[in-house]
């Protein structure tokens, strides 16, 4: 049953109190279904397609709402947002308001499945979270998510010509825009947090209004006109399902037509064994601090099983070199288009893992890969360490007790992701080599509270890799630079340019590279660190084109210039990591050689 009022007029307040929109005389729609009371602002009361709803919200336990006098009502949302109403009449003031109560009485009966399973505190904090234009630009400037997702969209233009498309968790309003590109008729672009005005803003300047339609709200508890063709998303987290966004996701397929599409359409999530003595170590002598037997003159020793329990319960967040995973990885797909929200409550991975190299298994390392699986062309997002740094990088749970393995041995158990109403999943690592039930290892670990440990700086090769001396390899080849270039034949030589003076747009190099030391590796070649005459800085031309001087040059390291991360490690407990890209920067080049050969970006010959 709907009721309809028709207002004075509405307004939408940010967290700030600032309007960011108004509207006069509209129309105010209360539908009663399965989540509660849901609210819809038109121009009118006709509820077909065409007529555009400017705002749709749900009443809910994450809402507060009151009078404002006679003729006014306010809607409290966790974001710190508000809409505002004002009635004609005070006899319609009250009828509103009884509608409120009643509803209010029976909250409980009308709670939307995600009030149900979350906790009020997590929710609040995680769509102010996505609330955030800085958020959201970490996201958008992870350039492996966005372009794999445009790729993947673009690719298959016939699933999304002239369909209906549902965008669940919009945030910014990329994907819908993707969809939109690739030839959608229309798209609905829910998003729960206060994202969503700034997201309606850029359709309007964007002139795609006529396509996108934001809708304000969550998806377990708003309400569209019509069946879509196909619902995006980006719904992973952590190790795939932090955040439990991928149960909304599945939720949302009550919108789906038969035969309709989902992408991603699978997800798989990987686990290995690895070893990293360096990361237990690390982890174990933080809690060292607690073994202090007379810190200002009090024993915290008490306390040391507590924080090395508490460290260990912590997820890491970084990367690695995959070479330090001792079996190959064991695969668990979940199917999006027919799995049940219900199925993600509890995941049971059963492990069977055949050792490929002697060594002590510290833990478990785990990645995800999702396919978009279309039409046309089937397009792979990975977080594999083998592929390029996403904002997702990859997750390792320690033990406690490390294992200690052989090759060819079976190392067995399970690991288990159970919900919580955080959001996310208590993790339970259990272990054995086959046949030896001594050697049994269990951690649980809280999947909401990880260690974000990337620096930003490469990952070194794990230990015990050289069958050859480094040092004599590395004084062979000094050696055979060292003669190349006495017999004439320069090396190609990698500059650092980013921080050289300008003149008018033309970088002024002249004089720093008369002051540069003819060196190779950092050893001077004549060992009297004569300096050397540099050539017209009009021989200095792009990596990519022929290079043409005539003085040897020393060959130098690039270097790496610091950004500014768009996100704070208090932030990342709730989304992905800062994206690898804001922590370093590709420094400029220009590239030397007295050889007419074509030389790449990187300084080395082609």
């Amino acid at each position: 049953m709907k009721q309809y009022f028709e207002l004075n007029d509405f307004q939408a307040l940010d967290s700030t109190g600032n309007v960011t929109h108004e509207y006069k005389h509209p129309v105010i729609t209360i539908e009663t279904n399965s989540n509660g009371l849901h609210f819809s602002i038109k121009q009118d009361q006709n509820d077909t397609p065409e007529v555009r709803k400017v705002f749709n919200f749900s009443l809910s336990q994450l809402s507060s709402s009151s009078r404002i006098g006679n003729k006014g009502f306010v809607f409290n949302f966790p974001d710190n947002s508000c809409y505002l109403i004002s009635f004609q009449v005070f006899k319609e003031t009250q009828s509103f308001c009884s509608i409120i109560q009643k509803a209010k009485d029976n909250a409980d009966k009308f709670k939307s499945k995600f009030c149900t399973r979350t906790e009020e505190s997590s929710a609040a904090q995680y769509f102010q979270f996505y609330g955030y234009l800085s958020q959201q630009q970490n996201m958008l400037q992870d350039y492996i998510r966005t372009s794999t997702y445009e790729k993947a969209v673009l690719a298959n233009s016939k699933d999304f010509q002239d369909k209906v498309v549902l965008d669940v968790g919009a945030g910014s309003g990329i994907l819908s825009f993707f969809s939109a590109q690739a030839g959608a008729s229309r798209v609905y672009a829910v998003e729960a947090s206060s994202m969503a005005e700034h997201a309606e803003q850029l359709v309007g300047f964007n002139y795609m209004s006529d396509k996108i339609i934001v809708v304000a709200g969550k998806v377990e508890e708003i309400e569209l006109p019509e069946q879509v063709d196909i619902i995006i998303s980006e719904p992973m987290g952590y190790m795939l399902y932090n955040e439990r966004m991928l149960e909304t996701y599945l939720h949302a397929k009550k919108w789906l037509k038969k035969d309709g599409k989902m992408f991603p359409t699978t997800g798989d999530l990987h686990v290995a064994p690895f070893t990293d003595e360096a990361l237990f170590m690390e982890q174990t002598t933080k809690a060292s601090f607690w073994l202090q037997t007379h810190f200002h003159n009090i024993d915290l020793t008490p306390l040391h099983d507590a924080a090395i329990n508490e460290y260990f319960r912590q997820p890491i967040v970084d990367t690695f070199d995959v070479r330090i995973c001792t079996a190959k990885s064991v695969r668990h797909t979940v199917n999006f288009l027919e799995a049940d929200e219900t199925d993600l409550h509890r995941i049971e991975i059963p492990l069977d893992f055949t050792i490929l190299q002697s060594a002590t298994v510290h833990g478990l390392a785990f990645w995800f890969d999702v396919a978009f699986i279309g039409s046309q062309q089937t397009i792979w997002l990975s977080t594999a360490p083998t592929e390029p740094l996403t904002h997702w990088y990859q997750v390792r749970c320690l033990l406690n007790t490390p294992i200690f393995t052989k090759v060819n041995q079976k190392l067995v158990g399970t690991v288990l992701l159970e919900a919580n109403s955080r959001q996310s999943y208590d993790v339970t690592i259990d272990l054995m080599i086959e046949g030896f039930p001594d050697t049994r290892s269990i951690n649980c670990l809280d999947l909401k509270n990880p260690y974000f440990r990337y620096t930003g700086q490469a990952t070194g090769p794990p230990p015990g890799l050289n069958t050859v001396s480094p040092s004599e390899a590395y004084w062979s080849q000094l050696d055979a630079q060292v003669r190349q270039i006495s017999d004439g034949n320069a090396q190609a030589t990698t500059f650092d340019i980013s921080q050289w003076p300008t003149n008018g747009g033309q970088i002024q190099i002249t004089n720093a590279l008369n002051n540069t030391v003819s060196m190779v590796n950092g050893i001077s070649l004549n060992g009297y660190n004569e300096v050397v005459e540099v050539p017209e800085a009009s021989h200095i031309v792009p990596a990519a084109g022929p290079l043409q001087t005539n003085q040897t040059c020393p060959k130098t390291r690039q270097r790496i210039g610091s950004m500014v991360p768009t996100s704070t490690c208090a932030a990342q407990l709730i989304g992905g990591g800062v994206t690898p890209t804001l922590f370093a920067n590709q420094s400029s080049q220009v590239i030397i050689s007295d050889s007419p050969q074509l030389t790449q970006a990187n300084g080395l010959p082609t």
